[in-house]
């Protein structure tokens, strides 16, 4: 596998970043032009469009007939500098609050920071979850759930959560309910699954907010 050079990597971030933030795929004029006001030194035009033309030979990018730039993702090369080791603690029920949640980091799993760019990796961790009550999520028995830290400050309404009750960690979809009620409901096919109430006043520690999926199917064990 081949190793990008550090220019290679710059420009290819770069045209990333352009694309992520709305501005379109960019022709190799429009980069360059990027690039110099963010005050890179990308040296000339020619030297941009030579590292352009690399990336287009590691397939890792290509352009279509008005010569705008589009990124081509694959495993042609590799950036280890692009992985970073994410927390794993324990497991989580996804039936009832079950499995016992602890503060120990079981193990870790070697992730690229390419699936979450949005996020920093140092808000994320994972957990193993158990059951079938969330597969309508996609979750299933098995898999690698990654959740971002949550606080105090975090909206849970509506949104998937791994939550530690009297020390047991659940996976399920969390929802204010009238009178100072909180609702904790699974989203599965199979109806034997119920919701969990609570009380407003009931100790309950919302851990983290449901970033993504990482299915045991596409797991190496």
């Amino acid at each position: 596998m081949e190793k990008l050079t550090s220019k290679q990597k710059m420009v290819l971030d770069a045209i990333r970043t352009m694309i992520e933030r709305g501005e379109g795929n960019p022709t190799s004029y429009k980069l360059h032009k990027h690039l110099e006001e963010q005050g890179i030194d990308a040296g000339s035009l020619k030297s941009t469009m030579q590292v352009i033309e690399a990336l287009e030979k590691k397939d890792l990018i290509k352009r279509d007939f008005d010569k705008k730039l589009f990124m081509v993702e694959n495993d042609s090369y590799a950036n280890f500098e692009n992985i970073f080791s994410m927390p794993m603690y324990g497991l989580a029920s996804c039936g009832e609050a079950l499995a016992y949640a602890d503060g120990n980091v079981d193990g870790y799993l070697q992730i690229s920071k390419s699936l979450f760019r949005r996020q920093d990796p140092a808000q994320l961790f994972a957990v193993k979850a158990l059951g079938d009550s969330m597969n309508k999520e996609g979750i299933g028995d098995g898999d690698y759930v990654v959740f971002e830290k949550a606080d105090n400050s975090s909206d849970y309404e509506g949104k998937i959560v791994v939550a530690v009750i009297n020390g047991m960690a659940t996976i399920k979809r969390y929802k204010k309910l009238p009178h100072g009620m909180i609702g904790l409901f699974p989203q599965s096919t199979n109806k034997i699954h119920q919701p969990i109430y609570l009380d407003e006043s009931d100790t309950i520690l919302v851990a983290g907010i449901f970033k993504k999926v990482l299915p045991v199917a596409y797991v190496s064990l």
